[in-house]
């Protein structure tokens, strides 16, 4: 039966709910840390908590995690700080493998990631939401947040120097020129190279009061634009971890009509996608899964900001189940 002739129901032991609640309340527990980090007790264990939390969570199941992570990242500019570590970390634990970084190395990544902005995470909550140019005070701030975020870090118990490195130095880093190859920088180059491009991509997948996001392939695509620096290995691995139409984000279908990938496939070009919206305009009541090898196919992407039907994330996620279940069934079928 075609899996798009019918809403599907939810299996019966669907983990979407759960991990659709564990993901909020990661992203709550995160922002509590980084808006007060003096009140937390040590600091450097509940971050390698964090850590291990978001791991967990990728490897239950890595298409959910991304869905979470670009719905995360491209429909609220409220409450940015939290939500863009968190993709940033998560990015970078995908990126890190692509690029079979050690372990270690993986982790001072991720935790750099999540701590990056430290400094300013109430300014970057404020910038999020603001329409002016920034100050003075704001902008000297911005250019200041590296350094002043590592100094923070060390007090906060943080001893890992070359965590504290690589915040320093991420801000600055992608703004040097190419000199050495890929594999001759030193770990703190190298590893500030990587954060500084997944920090450029989150940013610009994510929406601000005075724009709306970019799509993630847009995003891609300027990144491989870069100038002077390393963003096209790190371009080239996001598009392996992530795939080429990443789940959560929005395309439109050769039909007109508009969906939301749920599931990727073993052809990148060919995702499973809920549609939500027919070829008139209209939101549909139930998202109807649709399997892109058979047409209507991808045509492109699309903003999330133009995208004004609202979204019931759980139910994607249980079509996104059903869809990996039906392909799970219809590759174990005899031939």
């Amino acid at each position: 039966m075609d899996p798009s002739s019918r809403a599907p129901a939810p299996p019966a032991d669907d983990p979407s709910e759960d991990l659709l609640g564990q993901w909020s309340d990661l992203e709550a527990g995160l922002s509590m840390v980084l808006v007060q980090p003096l009140a937390v007790q040590d600091f450097a264990l509940k971050l390698r908590q964090y850590d291990r939390w978001m791991r967990w969570l990728m490897e239950q199941d890595p298409d959910i995690a991304l869905y979470m992570l670009f719905q995360l990242a491209s429909t609220s500019s409220a409450g940015y700080s939290a939500s863009h570590a968190l993709v940033c970390a998560a990015l970078c634990h995908l990126v890190a493998g692509e690029l079979r970084l050690p372990a270690a190395e993986r982790d001072v990544l991720v935790q750099a990631a999540m701590t990056m902005n430290i400094a300013m995470t109430e300014l970057q909550d404020k910038l999020a939401q603001q329409n002016e140019r920034l100050s003075a005070a704001q902008r000297q701030t911005v250019e200041g947040h590296a350094y002043e975020g590592a100094l923070l870090l060390q007090r906060l118990g943080v001893a890992d120097r070359l965590c504290l490195e690589v915040v320093r130095i991420h801000h600055s880093v992608g703004q040097s020129r190419r000199t050495r190859g890929w594999g001759a920088l030193e770990p703190a180059d190298r590893l500030a190279h990587v954060l500084n491009a997944i920090d450029r991509y989150a940013a610009m997948i994510s929406p601000r009061v005075t724009r709306s996001g970019r799509s993630a392939s847009e995003s891609v695509r300027a990144l491989l634009d870069g100038q002077g620096d390393y963003h096209e290995e790190m371009a080239q691995a996001l598009l392996r971890a992530v795939g080429v139409w990443p789940p959560g984000t929005f395309v439109q279908l050769d039909s007109d009509e508009i969906a939301v990938v749920v599931r990727r496939t073993d052809d990148a070009r060919t995702p499973a996608v809920a549609i939500v919206v027919d070829r008139e305009g209209r939101a549909l009541r139930q998202p109807r899964l649709h399997l892109t090898a058979q047409a209507p196919q991808v045509r492109a992407p699309i903003p999330r900001g133009r995208i004004e039907t609202p979204l019931n994330n759980l139910r994607l996620l249980q079509v996104g189940v059903f869809a990996r279940r039906h392909l799970e069934r219809r590759a174990g079928a005899p031939r």
